[in-house]
């Protein structure tokens, strides 16, 4: 387990000093002590990352030379995937079988960014066609600069991947800064750059506080882009700090995810979708498929289904064979999510199964899944966003209140319907306000594909093209090109 910060191509300790605790969540013991990064040390980190960018060329390797880079990076990543994978479950607390998905998921990251990095030797330019033809004009992709990204403690390294791979693909050089609570695989990922040769600066990792090192990475002038996932209300500050330099932004926050069954699905079916839905991860997931509304015809069927397979689900230690589902991430976390299911129960909702600490863990961050019906639409378990493994329940009479009532969020991340109608399920897709719709699924994510949400839950896409276009700035070049004097002062 790596412990010092990864700045200019060098691990050094923190400025001050500073240490932070890693925590396994499934036993509550520190299994690592990393650095914790300060302003000082950010401003080192800048630095060297604005010298890559602006003096050692970074940008000016070519797409090709670039890729190569990301190559090595996702072999690293290969060779070393179930260490890795190992590493992660420590850390987060997830079940091996995820976290192995994960890291695979994060090689493949950098594979696929590594393509688009050529295709920008392809497509350099896009020549316009003017209305005044004594001027000829282009449109350019350029790197953006530095980028600041700042990720969540839910996908420690796809997290990074997400970011990482695709600004290092449009020539941007990168400041990143993992969650406080799971920075181990984030450091691991410095060390297979560092073994790939990336240049010096391109890639610097600092640990420590978001609200020191992360302020620091907002706040420091020489950064041009900041990169953030995580919660509505840290992503609304770094907005409002953002404006003062009118930096480059890219959000990916909350959401409250609706899931509607029609009464002709199958109900296994929709039984397996939900949970995914909501208990991968742990229920940790922005885009959890939380709000389920089930068409009357089929809701005791289908909630006696569900609450029948929730209670089989296996528990513990992420590295047990056959679990499903391992401990929260962290007491806070764990505390949080028991007072909201407590707070459901004030509200007036019935916790249907789960919802405590499962019998015989008396250490470990751990819960049961909870499945909670008769939610009042105004209560908090409804509106906001709990992440953990709850998921509300209710019934609903027609196609337009289904959608009225999984529509009335303020956040629209994800939602997902099923039904064997393909003409409903189409219809339905197209009224749902959210940036990624699933049709008969829950939750699979391709990285071919945008990722991003409409209201509260962010600004701009990663992923796919989009996530490369975020790291690139559009300059137009036009050039007069006849011999005839312009005569406007001089005639």
């Amino acid at each position: 387990m790596r412990s010092e910060l990864y700045i200019d191509g060098q691990w050094v300790k923190p400025i001050k000093g500073g240490t932070c605790e890693v925590i396994n969540p499934a036993t509550e013991e520190t299994i690592q002590t990393i650095g914790a990064a300060t302003a000082e040390d950010v401003d080192v980190a800048v630095k060297a990352a604005r010298r890559a960018f602006d003096k050692d060329g970074w940008p000016k390797l070519s797409g090709a030379q670039r890729a190569k880079y990301l190559r090595a990076i996702a072999n690293g990543i290969r060779a070393r995937q179930s260490e890795i994978a190992r590493l992660e479950v420590l850390d987060n607390g997830k079940p091996f079988p995820e976290a192995d998905w994960d890291i695979a998921d994060a090689a493949g990251c950098f594979d696929f960014y590594a393509g688009l990095a050529e295709q920008l030797d392809n497509n350099p330019q896009e020549t316009i066609v003017l209305s005044d033809d004594r001027f000829i004009s282009k449109a350019v992709k350029e790197p953006i600069g530095v980028a600041g990204a700042i990720i969540p403690w839910n996908y420690p390294l796809l997290m990074a991947a997400w970011k990482v791979a695709p600004a290092l693909a449009a020539g941007c050089t990168v400041v990143l800064k993992p969650a406080e609570l799971t920075s181990l695989t984030a450091l691991e990922l410095a060390a297979v750059a560092d073994e790939a040769g990336l240049p010096a600066g391109v890639l610097n990792i600092v640990t420590g506080a978001g609200s020191v090192a992360g302020q620091a990475i907002i706040d420091h002038q020489q950064v041009d882009k900041l990169a953030f996932t995580g919660s509505g209300p840290v992503g609304s500050k770094i907005m409002a700090a953002a404006a003062r330099d009118i930096k480059r932004v890219s959000l990916e926050l909350g959401g409250k995810s609706p899931f509607v069954v029609f009464e002709d699905a199958d109900i296994d079916e929709a039984v397996e979708w939900v949970m995914f839905g909501i208990f991968w991860n742990q229920g940790q997931v922005c885009s959890a498929t939380s709000r389920v509304l089930v068409h009357e015809a089929i809701y005791d069927r289908l909630l006696a289904r569900l609450i029948e397979e929730t209670n089989k689900i296996k528990i513990g230690n992420g590295l047990e064979e056959g679990v499903l589902l391992g401990p929260l991430v962290s007491k806070r976390q764990y505390e949080q999510v028991i007072a909201a299911i407590e707070g459901a129960r004030k509200a007036g909702a019935t916790v249907a199964c789960g919802g405590r600490r499962p019998d015989g863990f008396d250490k470990g961050y751990y819960l049961r899944p909870a499945v909670l019906t008769d939610v009042p639409l105004d209560s908090d378990a409804w509106v906001e966003e709990i992440f953990g493994p709850v998921v509300c329940v209710r019934p609903f009479k027609t196609e337009e209140e289904a959608i009225k009532l999984a529509n009335d969020s303020r956040f629209g991340l994800a939602a997902a319907v099923m039904s064997k109608d393909d003409v409903r399920v189409e219809r339905v897709a197209a009224a749902f306000r959210a940036g990624i719709v699933w049709i008969n699924c829950s939750q699979p994510t391709f990285t071919e594909a945008p990722w991003g949400g409409y209201k509260e839950s962010g600004i701009g896409r990663e992923l796919g093209r989009w996530g490369l276009e975020n790291y690139l700035e559009t300059k137009q070049i036009t050039r007069y090109i006849t011999d005839k004097p312009w005569g406007w002062y001089i005639k």
